[in-house]
């Protein structure tokens, strides 16, 4: 069996993010609207198809970029979710990228698909895998002085303009929303791409420089 898929000019986003002159040309609003577009697409396939589709293996690799940077994940792992079936229990995905409770329970829902997502997100706005990064994230002891800025790509220059600093902001605070340890308590991919679509403008009451990620954690 073989898939068959358009060719896409610029690679996976992992490749981008990995090579420095690639990394540079990806703005923060185009790695905002990757984002977007990814946290579409799989919304679509978690609450618009019947029944479900899981994709199973949501990483950098996996989203492929066309010559307007714009994202088309790559479904080769997507499964039909059965909520009555038992057959769940063959572990799929890229290790850095499973949700933690695959561990445990070897049941995937679309929480994990949610949570791969929240790992992705953070590569794309620091330009890396977080890797043991979530853990300290996550961790409101560490991150309390733990500053956005720092946390962004350093080989493209701070944004300036508020709708981007806004965006940015507003993608960290989903991001560890969708990491979460416990599964009930993550957004919906539904909500997460609404949030990234209709996002509205608003004053921000600290500069950029001054947002903690402890600020940014609901």
């Amino acid at each position: 069996m073989f898939l068959v898929y358009e060719y896409m000019e610029r690679g996976s986003l992992f490749y981008a993010l990995s090579i420095d002159d690639e990394a540079r040309e990806l703005s923060w609003s185009q790695r905002v609207n990757i984002l977007s577009g990814t946290a579409n697409a799989l919304s679509y396939m978690h609450h618009d198809c019947y029944p479900p589709i899981v994709h199973r293996d949501v990483t950098s690799s996996n989203i492929l970029l066309n010559s307007e940077l714009h994202a088309v994940s790559d479904f080769g792992t997507a499964r039909l979710l059965d909520p009555d079936s038992s057959n769940q229990t063959l572990q799929v995905g890229t290790y850095g990228y499973l949700a933690p409770e695959l561990a445990y329970t070897m049941r995937v829902t679309e929480k994990c698909d949610v949570y791969s997502f929240g790992v992705v997100a953070m590569e794309t706005l620091m330009g890396r895998h977080p890797k043991e990064l979530i853990l300290s994230l996550m961790d409101s002891c560490n991150n309390k002085n733990m500053m956005v800025k720092d946390l962004l790509d350093s080989r493209i220059r701070i944004p300036l303009c508020q709708r981007d600093t806004e965006a940015i902001v507003e993608v960290v605070k989903l991001a560890l929303a969708s990491l979460r340890s416990n599964p009930k308590s993550r957004p919906s991919m539904q909500q997460v791409a609404h949030e990234l679509s209709n996002h509205k403008q608003s004053s921000l009451s600290l500069t950029f420089s001054e947002i903690t990620v402890h600020q940014s954690i609901a």
